[in-house]
């Protein structure tokens, strides 16, 4: 019997049930069929030599597709494996996925242990075994024949996996002299794999429980060409140069003490600047756009978020209840800000004229994040999000949603985020449990988010199983100035806790109605998103938003007077400056300046002091000569106003 195999150009191919993928890439180029990795057959990715065997719809993955790259570097998961088990007989392995940027494998060593300075042994194995070019061939087993194998294997991890899984769900792959459990897909051969690099060494609990037994986790990534390796170690270095944790330390922007704990930041003076100026600036752009403020406290009553749901999902791995003298009484450090907001439209009544509601606040929230999982700014245990509920009528919804988008847009441009994709995050349907509501409410909230993206013109993808539990979402991934990936900014169409919490509106048939929430949050959290700025611009902030914008260098102490009197004109145009009194000479002023990313140097001796102007030198730009000091500070100001544009 013949299948339809339709391609992603719409043309529509007859071939007899059973075809594989790499057929069909054959039949079009043997070129093409070179390059294949895996296949996308309707929406599943599968190995380009599996069966298809009812009219499907075919993309085929080489490396320049996501998919492609991902299937390879799960294929190179089992293939350090392989070459793991050659050093380590008795090493039991765990779990191996592909990531964003390559893949890990998390081990179990026993006795022995792993080094840095092992991994070049096991890149040049590695290389060795893939030039064996060794076929991952794929094969069905049953759970008692899965459970005997790893059994007689003595593997405890897989052994656990295979318990969670249904008979006649189970398959295995075998390379060369390696054997693993393993959904797929995987390339065709270990000859795909032409240059190694394992990055680094870590440990992992397994299945990320404190409690149980921590793990080693080895990272690596791998690429067809060896190319393609230099210029991704090339890539890495210069992220090392814009690693935020290394340039906060440097600039002075903000700390961490193991006496205050874990995962929460404090904000140095310059830090603190950074975000008031982040601050003000949405809130200005908030104000314009009909946004109102609002207040809520860092705890809430536990009960609070047994009716949001928050508790049910989240209260078991979140920091824990606290309790006061009365009895019975608990509160909880606030996780999310929603709730509350929900609160403050139950306050009073509401019609609706009234609607939509935009309540903002930038409220700080805590949330439990294992040790092993703090990372710097971007993965922290308390901070501060730039929320947003938007309360509306379900006509409202879709103009409201392009106008949050338009806010974004204009945060993105004002910031440099000019290569950005929209994700819109849906539910997983074969997971129905992970969420709240009703499908009639989720199919509204999801139609409405996919209409606005399309209206809007966005360049957008589609992620089933992203959403958050309550809702649907519209994230925005950047690309940063490196091509490194961000989710910056999301908004999410809520049909669920205003049933939750029983908000209604008396709509304009004096009927009581229920209105839609709409949460966004364009920065996500002050923390993730100066993190993220910080490495974006190297440092290197926009003039606006810099908190210090000018150093003033006298050329020598007796010239101090004549800087702090520029300081102070600089002041009154609402300049931010300092004056660099060091008995030092000028050129080592200029280096440090340099180094401290000061946008701009003025430079002040004799001349200056006798003419009334100041020398100017630009951050990596050299000498701009000489200029009075208004007109400096107007130039400074029109500059701002030029990045700013209209909001």
């Amino acid at each position: 019997m013949d299948i339809k195999i339709t391609l992603p150009d719409g043309s529509v191919k007859s071939y007899p049930s059973g075809v594989t993928a790499m057929k069909v890439a054959t039949d079009i180029s043997e070129g093409l069929a070179r390059n294949v990795l895996s296949a996308k057959v309707n929406g599943e990715i599968i190995d380009s030599n599996r069966p298809i065997t009812k009219d499907s719809e075919l993309s085929l993955l080489t490396w320049n597709d996501e998919g492609g790259k991902s299937t390879m570097w799960h294929s190179s998961a089992h293939l350090m494996a392989e070459a793991l088990q050659h050093f380590y007989p008795k090493a039991k392995f765990a779990i191996g996925p592909p990531i964003e940027n390559g893949f890990y494998y998390d081990i179990d060593l026993g006795e022995e242990q792993i080094s840095d300075k092992d991994l070049p042994k096991v890149e040049d194995k590695m290389l060795e075994l893939a030039r064996e070019k060794n076929e991952f061939i794929r094969s069905e087993v049953s759970k008692p024949d899965a459970l005997e194998y790893f059994r007689n294997k003595g593997d405890e991890y897989k052994l656990e996996l295979i318990d969670d899984l249904e008979d006649g769900t189970i398959t295995f792959y075998e390379q060369g002299r390696f054997t693993d459990l393993c959904r797929g897909p995987h390339i065709p051969n270990t000859g795909f794999i032409k240059a190694v690099k394992l990055t680094s060494i870590a440990g992992a609990y397994w299945r990320g429980d404190e409690n149980r037994k921590q793990l080693t986790r080895i990272y690596g990534i791998t690429f067809p060409k060896q190319k393609e390796l230099k210029e991704y170690l090339e890539l890495l270095e210069e992220a090392a140069k814009r690693d935020h944790r290394k340039l906060g330390k440097e600039m002075g922007l903000f700390t961490f003490s193991q006496r205050v704990g874990q995962g929460l930041p404090l904000w140095l003076p310059k830090g603190a600047i950074l975000r008031e100026r982040l601050e003000n600036f949405l809130k200005q752009a908030q104000k314009k756009a009909g946004y109102l403020p609002v207040i809520t406290p860092h705890i809430g009553s536990k009960e609070l978020y047994e009716t949001s749901g928050h508790y049910a999902k989240y209260g078991k791995d979140s920091f824990q209840p606290i309790t006061t003298p009365h009895e019975g009484e608990e509160y909880l450090l606030k996780p999310m800000n929603c709730p509350h907001h929900c609160e403050i439209f139950k306050a009073e009544p509401r019609s609706y004229k009234d609607l939509p509601l935009r309540l903002a606040e930038f409220g700080t929230v805590y949330r439990y994040e294992q040790s092993g999982e703090l990372h710097g700014l971007t993965r922290v245990r308390g901070f501060t999000q730039d929320d947003a509920h938007i309360f509306c009528t379900p006509d409202q919804v879709k103009e409201e949603f392009k106008k949050v988008i338009k806010l974004v847009l204009y945060i993105f441009k004002t910031l440099s985020f000019d290569d950005f994709t929209a994700q819109v995050s849906l539910r997983d349907p074969n997971n129905p449990t992970k969420y709240i509501g009703s499908d009639e409410n989720w199919e509204k909230a999801e139609s409405a988010i996919l209409e606005t993206v399309k209206e809007s013109e966005l360049k957008y993808v589609i992620e089933e199983g992203e959403a958050a539990f309550y809702g649907p979402k519209l994230d925005f991934m950047v690309r940063d100035a490196i091509g490194r990936k961000w989710q910056l900014g999301t908004i999410q169409v809520d049909y669920n806790l205003p049933e939750r919490f029983e908000l209604e509106y008396v709509g304009s048939d004096n009927a009581k109605h229920r209105p839609v929430m709409i949460h966004r949050a364009p920065f996500g959290s002050m923390e993730r998103f100066v993190a993220v700025l910080i490495e974006h611009c190297a440092g290197k902030f926009p003039l606006w938003l810099i908190p210090e914008q000018v150093k003033i260098l006298p050329v020598s102490d007796k010239y101090n007077k004549y800087a702090q009197l520029v300081l102070n004109k600089l002041n009154n145009y609402d300049i931010r400056a300092l004056v660099d009194e060091r008995s030092e000479k000028v050129g080592r002023k200029i280096r440090d300046a340099e180094v401290d990313k000061i946008p701009y140097m003025l430079i002040v001796g004799e001349d200056e002091e006798k003419d009334g102007t100041v020398s100017v030198r630009k951050q990596g730009d050299g000498d701009k000569g000489s200029h009075s000091i208004d007109s400096f500070a107007e130039m400074i100001n029109e500059e701002i106003n030029a990045l700013l544009g209209n909001v």
